[in-house]
């Protein structure tokens, strides 16, 4: 709902104009995942024109994968339907910023558009006969290519950094306007760093068909970047691993956990690597709390070792946090902390998750990023475990995402994948911010990120 404004900030800012394009990418590698196989992405790209207070015109971009078959998991929706839908959605948000009216902040925007984007996408699922509606995470995925721009585009007009716009110079309302009154009196920029961190350890995907030390079995590649686990820890001096499992199978699952420790023990022992960090993803794979316990108990019997270097367990069991049947989690979280990623789609679904024993969240630039800045500041306040994901963002999207988790308080490390399942679309970036996509010593360079914009400016 827009809020009636009696006055306005020069800062604000009113959108005149939104366009966007798409681009089809083919994988270099099927990434595997919660027991579905991608082979292609398609990303959406995005230019809004706003005008400030003062006149001053500016435009701002943003960029971001539509993941379907993340977002849109479903098995009466085809993955060509629900692409469709989405891009048919990204038309229709784009129309609808295009003529919105109010010149505000990029947050209190966002606030007032995200209940037209979840209206477009219930008369999209209409329109198109979805056996199942556009679900919400699938529109906030749609929508974060042009929340992104808007801030993007508020910061240039500006000429200034947008991690630096969070306050009361620039924003009207505290954070209980959003959050509660628990915020009374706090601004978005107490929970930001004022300047990004000089680098993040980058959590490498281990996809769960992906080849550990041998590509026997895999597609063969020609393209001079390395294949297996075993290339890449030598080639990036990697020391985080994200590892993707399918749940289901408990041998399956635990054998992969030792073979991946036992790969990842070697490479570290070749480069005198001593510390090493891993984070699991389920992909909801999990059906029941007990499959993920007995995981837990298998590894330290089986693998001891992983169990010091285990950081969280993210997204182990169902997205639908109220069932049935609701899956309480606090057993596993008394043994590792556990994150909500698919889960988390707003601030009520935050407090659903805590309820379920969830201890932390993770935040990916594809849900907003309004969205994403609101909750971590919720994170934070509540003492809940933080860390930033990815969509396997390319480009632009990728600089964004690693621009939000070097303003975060507490994140040390970021998924980036798009360099191992399609580097070809990274290629207009790297040489604008090499730090960031070339990885030596297993770091992502963020210190880069201080232009004006989301840091690109």
């Amino acid at each position: 709902m827009t809020v009636a404004q009696t006055s306005f900030r020069p800062t604000d800012v009113r959108i005149l104009e939104a366009s966007h394009d798409f681009e089809d990418f083919r994988l270099r590698m099927p990434y595997q995942f919660g027991g579905r196989t991608i082979a292609h992405l398609t990303l959406l790209n995005v230019s809004v024109l706003v005008r400030n207070g003062s006149g001053r015109q500016a435009r701002g971009a943003g960029s971001m994968p539509l993941g379907n078959a993340w977002a849109f998991p479903s098995s009466r929706v085809n993955h060509d339907q629900s692409l469709r839908a989405m891009r048919v959605l990204a038309e229709r948000i784009a129309s609808i910023i295009g003529r919105h009216p109010q010149r505000a902040h990029p947050i209190d925007l966002y606030h007032s558009l995200e209940p037209l984007y979840l209206e477009a996408a219930v008369q999209v699922s209409a329109e198109n006969g979805l056996a199942e509606p556009i679900p919400k995470l699938c529109a906030l995925v749609v929508a974060s290519a042009f929340d992104l721009a808007i801030h993007d585009a508020f910061g240039r007009v500006n000429g200034v950094n947008a991690y630096r716009a969070y306050g009361p110079e620039f924003m009207d309302r505290d954070l209980s306007h959003y959050l509660g009154e628990d915020f009374k009196g706090e601004w978005l920029d107490r929970y930001l760093r004022r300047s990004p961190a000089a680098y993040l350890h980058l959590y490498h995907s281990v996809g769960a068909s992906d080849p550990l030390d041998s590509p026997e079995g895999a597609p063969a590649l020609e393209d001079g970047l390395p294949q297996t686990l075993a290339e890449w820890i030598a080639a990036e001096g990697l020391t985080h691993f994200k590892v993707k499992l399918n749940g289901g199978d408990l041998r399956l699952d635990v054998d992969r956990m030792v073979d991946i420790e036992r790969v990842v023990s070697a490479g570290q022992e070749k480069r005198g690597g001593r510390e090493w960090k891993y984070s699991l993803d389920f992909n909801e794979g999990c059906r029941t709390v007990d499959y993920l316990l007995d995981f837990l108990e298998e590894i330290e019997r089986r693998a001891p070792s992983v169990k010091a270097r285990l950081q969280y367990v993210e997204q182990p069991t169902s997205r639908n946090l109220t069932g049935p049947p609701r899956i309480l989690l606090h057993r596993a979280a008394r043994k590792v902390p556990l994150v909500a990623d698919e889960a988390l789609v707003d601030l009520e679904s935050f407090r659903l998750a805590r309820q379920v024993g969830y201890s932390g969240v993770a935040l990916k630039t594809c849900k907003g990023q309004s969205q994403s800045l609101l909750l971590a500041a919720a994170a934070q306040k509540y003492g809940a475990y933080l860390c930033v994901q990815d969509l396997t963002c390319p480009g632009l999207s990728l600089v964004h995402s690693a621009g939000l988790a070097a303003h975060l308080p507490g994140v040390h490390a970021l998924e980036a994948n798009s360099r191992q399942y399609i580097p070809s679309a990274n290629r207009l970036w790297k040489s604008r911010f090499p730090a960031l996509f070339q990885i030596t010593d297993g770091r992502l360079g963020t210190g880069g990120l201080t232009g004006t914009g989301l840091g690109t400016g």
